[in-house]
């Protein structure tokens, strides 16, 4: 009996860690994943972003620039090649933090979803990726959104001491570094600036739930189709294919929160709240203001996410 007993805790601690090593698997592999994407495409984040805080009122900007390639030349014409390396250290943590967030988070639930009953499991499999994203997008957005406010302001700086001094009047807005833009929002702006843009990134919620669900049921599709088992690996091809799909598919759909988020977070225009984003933007700019920024965007995050699932399956391959 004592043996038994012995025998039945050894397992327990067993599956225990072996769980355990498994979401810590997870884990490493989002950050992999996040990081390495990050450092190759941070330069179309940077186009993205100038684009979607321009709303076309103030001198020559990004938007002077017809298309993305032209737009990179004009900041390194204006900045050098650092310009569009701004905001690329919190961006780094934000991504590689952020995914590996993202996929602890999305794993962990799913599988204190699972019932054991396989049949079960398969109906409500649509429920349980819904659930699971919307959850590992929660966690990421609100953890990193400091972060996110640092790289914006980062990216989106202006160098010529009247815009430096434009909102704080004697409060110089000069970050020189991500500390620097930490502290200096917090000392100027408290919580409250730090967590800007905070409502519209629940929309990034919406993102992440349309592209992990749409991921997964492409996958279970294409292997049905191809008269595989529902769960069998893929190649690396086919991981390629499922991820740019559900990740242009997310983007179409959900991209104008970016514009709105990314308007909130400027340090050099003064809106009232989420509404007056809106408002604004639709007045002046119609609904195509609410998708400036797009195709450099779609440019970054395509590769991207084909980057962190290729490395994120991978490494978590059993």
């Amino acid at each position: 009996m004592r043996g038994t007993t012995s025998a039945r805790t050894a397992t327990s601690i067993g599956d225990i860690m072996a769980s355990s090593r498994k979401k810590l698997d997870h884990l490493v592999a989002g950050v992999s994943g996040g990081v390495a994407s990050t450092l190759l495409l941070h330069p179309l984040d940077v186009v993205k972003i100038r684009f979607a805080v321009d709303d076309g009122k103030v001198g020559k900007t990004v938007k002077d620039a017809q298309g993305v390639m032209n737009a990179m030349r004009l900041i390194i014409r204006n900045e050098g090649i650092a310009g569009l390396y701004r905001g690329v250290t919190p961006n780094v943590v934000t991504a590689g933090m952020g995914w590996g967030l993202y996929f602890w988070s999305y794993n962990g639930l799913k599988a204190m979803l699972k019932t054991g009953n396989e049949i079960e499991d398969n109906r409500m499999r649509h429920v349980h990726h819904l659930l699971a994203a919307t959850w590992g997008g929660v966690v990421s957005l609100v953890v990193l959104n400091p972060i996110t406010v640092v790289k914006t302001r980062l990216i989106i700086q202006k160098e010529s001491p009247r815009a430096i001094m434009a909102t704080h009047g004697a409060h110089s807005l000069h970050y020189s570094n991500s500390l620097d833009a930490f502290f200096k929002i917090y000392k100027f702006e408290g919580l409250r600036g730090l967590f800007k843009g905070l409502v519209p990134g629940f929309c990034g919620v919406v993102h992440g739930a349309i592209q992990f669900v749409a991921y997964e049921e492409m996958k279970t599709l294409y292997n049905i189709r191809q008269k595989r088992p529902p769960n069998q690996k893929l190649t690396t091809s086919e991981y390629l294919g499922c991820a740019a799909a559900s990740k242009v598919l997310a983007a179409v759909i959900t991209y104008p929160y970016q514009v709105v988020r990314a308007r909130m977070q400027d340090q050099y225009k003064d809106y009232k709240g989420m509404g007056d984003v809106v408002t604004k933007t639709f007045r002046h700019e119609g609904l195509r203001g609410f998708y400036k920024g797009l195709a450099p965007y779609l440019m970054h995050v395509t590769p991207n996410i084909c980057l962190v699932f290729i490395i994120y399956e991978k490494l978590t391959a059993t």
